[in-house]
């Protein structure tokens, strides 16, 4: 298209010019800006880029050699978006607009929320199947029909579910703010008839016994803790990374190992020789036992999001496209033509190469040096 509207203005022009005709001028001088248009178009829609955070961009909350400088360049003069880019992590346990303003602090650039993706984003087009359950807090969800309650919380209606509570001096962050929600404004349960209908973990846990300890007793008793076996609720994870990058020089145990951890006790067969000698158990026989005397009388079911999940590279496309600039003449909108065009190429800048980088062509060492490839790769001054 842009061919045919250079060919056909050269021809408009030389007409003009041979005939001094004002109308060819006008002519030419149109089809010349309905081509510069069509290539600018072309140009600065063709591709969107993908952030990873953690161990790219900051780590901990610093941020990491010129990345504040690499991310200014995508953005205008005037501080509008030139090339459409979102985050893209693994991580969460805030909402996205406060993850965005952290952001904006750090890298010295307006991050929008909508440019914001965590681990746990996709857990809102759940929302049909539980209605209302989707409220931010710091750590976990466990959602009895259409109320949110954090694993701490839910926890503390129990008497005695945690045998080693009374030795722990410390308290996690509490998922309620007292002052926020008084007493008298948080749900009410009935823990013993309301059923857990879903369990959402959307952030590392900080005490995984008495985690792996509730989560058994919830999902193996199909929501009811103390009741008989019974149908597991769904249970989803925001990511399953085995490990992170943190402020520690030596990686961290992630939501993934967590998962192992937990996967490995629910489907855990138990034997009976609890009470017998070394010598007395048959090694042979444990080995080839298949009574059915696990957890559950099922493996434990889970769905997890985060990278690599497809899912999530779809839904990071679809937000790339609603945060392109628009280039579009007025006559496309008034067509009905929402301008929104579809990306030659989507870059994934990371760190992992299981997770970010799994079959990318180009490895760089730093934000900086991602950047410049690209905008060169694209013709972006």
């Amino acid at each position: 298209m842009y061919c045919n509207f250079m060919e056909h203005g050269i021809e408009y022009a030389k007409q003009a010019v041979k005939e001094d005709d004002a109308g060819n001028f006008r002519k030419a001088f149109q089809l010349y800006m309905n081509a510069l248009e069509y290539f600018q178009a072309q140009l600065k829609s063709s591709f969107g880029i993908a952030f990873d955070i953690d161990g790219v961009i900051l780590r901990g909350r610093d941020p990491i050699g010129g990345s504040p400088q690499a991310m200014r360049r995508l953005y205008g003069d005037s501080g509008n978006l030139n090339v459409p880019f979102l985050f893209l992590t693994n991580g969460g346990g805030v909402p996205e607009s406060k993850r965005a303003n952290e952001l904006s602090e750090q890298l010295g650039v307006k991050i929008l929320p909508s440019q914001v993706l965590q681990g746990h984003s996709p857990f809102k087009s759940l929302s049909e199947s539980f209605e209302d359950f989707f409220t931010f807090h710091w750590a976990w969800f466990i959602i009895l029909g259409r109320k949110v309650v954090s694993l701490d919380e839910y926890a503390s209606l129990f008497e005695n579910i945690d045998p080693l509570s009374e030795y722990k001096k410390w308290t996690p962050n509490q998922v309620l703010d007292r002052s926020v929600h008084p007493m008298n404004t948080l749900p009410r349960y009935d823990v013993s008839s309301e059923a857990v209908k879903a369990v959402f973990v959307v952030s590392d846990p900080v005490d995984w016994g008495r985690d792996i300890q509730v989560l058994c007793d919830v999902l193996r008793c199909g929501g009811l803790p103390g009741q008989e076996n019974g149908h597991q609720p769904p249970l989803y994870f925001a990511s399953d990374d085995l490990e992170y990058k943190a402020a520690f020089p030596s990686n961290r145990l992630g939501m993934g190992a967590f998962r192992i951890a937990l996967e490995s006790v629910f489907n855990r067969k138990k034997y009976g020789y609890q009470n017998k000698t070394f010598e007395e158990v048959d090694l042979v026989k444990i080995v080839k036992e298949k009574d059915n005397a696990r957890v559950h009388h099922n493996p434990l079911e889970h769905v997890a999001f985060g990278k690599p999940n497809p899912v999530v590279f779809k839904n990071a496309e679809a937000m790339l496209r609603q945060l392109q600039p628009s280039y579009h003449s007025d006559s496309s909108k008034e067509s009905g033509d929402s301008g929104l065009q579809s990306f030659k190429t989507l870059y994934m800048i990371g760190d992992n190469p299981s997770v970010d980088i799994k079959g990318a062509r180009q490895v760089v060492d730093t934000v900086e040096e991602a950047v410049d490839y690209i905008l060169g790769r694209e013709c972006v001054s």
